[in-house]
């Protein structure tokens, strides 16, 4: 079968939010402390604390937003223990990840200060499942009231006079779970309480972000939406992908075939989840106003031998890749409802961009893919077809049959040149057939004048990078072949992730 990818240029759809391109980070494992925060008297080069390497890096695929504090821990962090002097804070124990101190030297203040550094927004996730209605009022008038107030006031004492910006607010977290075993009745009209209490001070809107399903969890979103959808800006959805069963993780590295194409098989569930949930909010918002926050997605694989169970470290392999791959084409073409996401987590825990070990840091494969596709961000969004065989297996007991592609495009005019610029970012499911492909921009008006591609692959499906060899999967340049004025081919390897851009 002929692969071919066609772009309509005439097919002109939303703009992409760059916030599909955000990241989580919670008090779980190394990600805050020894990720993002080494404190400023550590050895480790520190700008205030921050890690230089993990700010660049970071700054570097341009993240949009950052999440915290959870996650599970959200819903019993107590904002005002992380204010103040740090010899005051108190000292806890995290419950829910690796019952280890939690000494609260990390709070809002070193938050906000991360943001400003990343120049990313923040997204705050405030306590439903333990905290209060007064707590969480009081939490966002000490972060966004300008004027005089005894939380305005605190905040000034405690070293900032100027009021934040929060442009999201997450009204609690996995209230089906972790964070309060709730039923949608009941959260709906929690929820309706808490976010009475989420004001706005001044000009500058916070997004109201309600907790939304688990999975597919249609009962969820259906009873939540018709109870508070006209109270909310978002309701999030968390869909984490998996070898073979939740209960039953496999390893990060060791995996065969059949652990590839199960993978993948999941992570092409979410453009299921994302329409089927899209449709019930569509009963209730049919002009899609409130946004489908995907705030929780990436894989969930077994810890790396010898770590703390409870810190969720894994490593990250080619086949992390092309899940991040497909699920930004996904969250891509679904654009007109998902305008948020965050892939979890950004250090050290899960499906990290960016792992560290003492003074080291290594970009994984995923932290690539997001480099590749970052100029889909705030770029419109085109429609787009590819056909191509199917990958997958099958065997006696099990059948799997997957997209042999996976693809989304947009345009952007490219401020240098003053030419339209045409992104086309590719994922070639299949372990062992490399494709020959012809990308074609239909109803293109002019004729193609550049073209340039890179690609990410690995010598096997399992290759990643370690602070020993941290180069072995990198994105390298990729040949792109002008056949006429509106098409190109290139020559896609197996199991791989490319980013072809094209002037005209």
């Amino acid at each position: 079968m002929k692969n071919t990818i066609i772009v309509d240029t005439n097919d002109k759809k939303q703009t992409i939010s760059p916030d599909i391109y955000g990241h989580f980070s919670e008090h779980l494992g190394r990600c805050i402390y020894g990720g993002f925060w080494v404190g400023k008297d550590s050895p480790i080069p520190n700008i205030n604390g921050y890690r230089k390497d993990v700010l660049q890096a970071f700054k570097d695929i341009n993240i949009p937003n950052l999440r915290w504090p959870g996650g599970c821990f959200a819903d019993e962090y107590h904002w005002k223990d992380g204010i103040g002097p740090k010899e005051n804070r108190k000292r806890m124990i995290n419950t829910h990840w690796g019952g280890v101190v939690e000494d609260n030297s990390f709070g809002t203040h070193e938050f906000m200060g991360l943001c400003d550094e990343l120049g990313c927004k923040p997204y705050i996730c405030g306590n439903v499942g333990s905290g209060t209605v007064q707590e969480m009022d009081e939490w966002v008038e000490y972060m966004t009231f300008s004027g005089e107030s005894p939380m305005s006031k605190l905040r000034e004492q405690n070293g900032h006079k100027d009021a934040w910006k929060i442009p999201f607010f997450g009204v609690g977290n996995e209230n089906w779970g972790c964070g309060g075993n709730m039923r949608p009745e009941y959260y709906a009209d929690l929820y309706r309480r808490f976010q009475t209490y989420v004001r706005q001070y001044g000009p500058d809107k916070i997004q109201k972000i309600a907790g939304g399903p688990n999975i597919d969890d249609y009962n969820w979103t259906d009873t939540v939406m018709k109870n508070a959808h006209w109270l909310m800006d978002g309701l999030s959805l968390h869909y984490y992908t998996y070898e073979y069963r939740w209960e039953d993780k496999r390893s990060a590295t060791e995996f065969d075939d059949k652990g590839w194409y199960r993978t993948l098989k999941n992570a092409f569930r979410t453009d299921e989840l994302v329409r089927r949930h899209g449709e019930i909010m569509d009963k209730y918002d049919p002009a899609k106003r409130v946004s489908l926050v995907v705030d929780e997605w990436g894989c969930w694989h077994q810890v790396e031998p010898g770590t703390n169970p409870g810190f969720l470290y894994q490593q990250n392999s080619v086949r992390d890749a092309l899940v991040a791959g497909i699920h930004l084409n996904i969250f891509n073409n679904h654009s007109d409802r998902v305008r948020i996401a965050n892939i979890a987590q950004a250090v050290n825990v899960l499906q990290s961009p960016v792992l560290t070990e003492g003074d080291k840091m290594v970009l994984t494969p995923t932290w690539y893919v997001f480099h590749m596709y970052k100029d889909h961000m705030g770029a419109t969004l085109l429609g787009s077809t590819a056909a191509s065989s199917a990958a997958g297996f099958e065997s006696e007991d099990e059948k799997i049959k997957i997209p042999g592609l996976n693809v989304s495009a947009s345009e952007k005019k490219d401020e240098k040149s003053g030419k339209t610029a045409y992104l086309v970012t590719v994922c070639n499911s299949d372990l062992y057939d490399t494709k020959e492909i012809d990308i074609g921009l239909a109803n293109l008006k002019g004729s193609i004048s550049k073209a340039e591609a890179t690609v990410l692959a690995g010598d096997k499906m399992n290759t990643c990078n370690t602070f020993e060899k941290p180069d072995q999967v990198t994105e390298k340049a990729l040949r792109v072949d002008i056949k006429d004025k509106d098409t190109v081919s290139i020559t896609l390897p197996a199991r791989s992730v490319a980013a072809v851009k094209i002037w005209a």
